[in-house]
């Protein structure tokens, strides 16, 4: 059995994982680190753990994780991980980060939306880890730079019809809405309940820090730069995402080409589920899982895509990934400890 640890246990994506490892068949979770609740039983603070995760966080200490794990999830504050990955990186562990720390393959796209990088040396040993799209390259990484929430419900719809030439890339427009959960555990006043409920707004219009994260991977599929204009939402509701793409034709395509080259790209992926011409997708039928659906319509007036897709922000967007990555590294069924079913309701 694989011994895994997760540094940064406690907030919304490290309890995630917490949730998805403690089930996993195939692994043993070994330590729990957390800042703010060293010495305390997990179960204390996350109550629905109680009975089934017996472990009780620590404080980080670089030994402690090396003697314990043979992969380790960060799940920390940007910053933070690149500050203690590269000790264990050369200590021999696998690490699948969940900040954006090594999502970036170019230093300065990085320092522009974020802050210095200081381990800018193994950027060239992580990989970007939207599992669907550069499996191969996942199997055989150190690193694991995992996506963010938004840019793996964008990104997946996109790309394929990228690849296959049928729109423009200069007309992308990205449209996402997302649960409050994604904007983490810590408190907030644009986050309290009085402050979202009843409320639907945008927020950093076409200053998103993800936005740099999905044109770097867009421009590399296309071989040519990808500007994107990008408008993330908040949605009273505390997880799920949807995300609304607008993009030129590069022809006259049919609903049969949109359908196809989807279903083509991701025939064999298991938790890419692609819906028939005009039935958008649904936030409750992916919530808790680790299923992206995509839906689409063609808007043959104006020779326009309207691409839709939903995803789990905390699963499909975060520690489910991260579980289907560590699936890869280890050479296991990408569905390992993944394969719950949707609630119906």
């Amino acid at each position: 059995m694989t011994r895994v640890g997760i540094v940064g246990a406690t907030g919304y994506a490290g309890a995630e994982l917490v949730r998805l490892l403690a089930g996993h068949p195939e692994v043993n979770l070994t330590f729990l680190t957390s800042r703010q609740y060293a010495g305390v039983p997990f179960h204390e603070i996350y109550p629905a753990f109680t009975g089934i995760v017996d472990l009780t966080c620590e404080a980080y200490e670089p030994d402690a994780v090396c003697d314990k794990s043979d992969i380790v999830f960060t799940a920390l504050p940007h910053q933070l991980p690149m500050s203690i990955i590269p000790e264990l990186v050369a200590r021999g562990k696998k690490i699948i980060d969940l900040s954006a720390d090594f999502r970036f393959s170019n230093p300065d796209a990085y320092e522009a939306a974020y802050m210095q990088h200081t381990a800018i040396e193994l950027l060239d040993r992580s990989v970007y880890g939207l599992s669907e799209v550069f499996a191969d390259r996942i199997k055989e990484a150190a690193i694991i730079g995992n996506p963010g929430c938004y840019p793996t419900s964008v990104l997946l719809p996109l790309i394929p019809l990228i690849k296959a030439g049928l729109i423009l890339p200069e007309t992308i427009i990205a449209d996402s809405k997302s649960g409050v959960s994604g904007a983490g555990r810590g408190l907030s006043v644009n986050s309290l309940y009085s402050e979202v409920t009843e409320s639907f707004k945008a927020y950093k219009v076409a200053v998103h820090r993800h936005e740099p994260e999905m044109e770097e991977v867009l421009s590399g599929i296309s071989d040519t730069p990808v500007n994107i204009t990008f408008v993330p939402h908040l949605l009273p509701m505390n997880r799920g995402m949807e995300t609304t793409i607008y993009a030129g034709l590069s022809k006259d395509f049919t609903d049969n080409d949109i359908y196809d080259t989807l279903a083509g790209y991701y025939s064999g992926r298991p938790f890419i589920r692609i819906s028939k011409a005009g039935h958008p997708p649904d936030t409750r039928n992916v919530r808790g899982t680790n299923y992206c659906d995509i839906g689409f319509v063609v808007d043959r007036d104006h020779r326009r895509l309207i691409l839709m897709s939903v995803i789990d922000n905390l699963v499909k967007g975060a520690a489910g990934q991260a579980v289907q990555n560590m699936n890869i590294m280890l050479g296991l069924d990408e569905k390992t400890g993944l394969d719950m079913v949707p609630f119906p309701l």
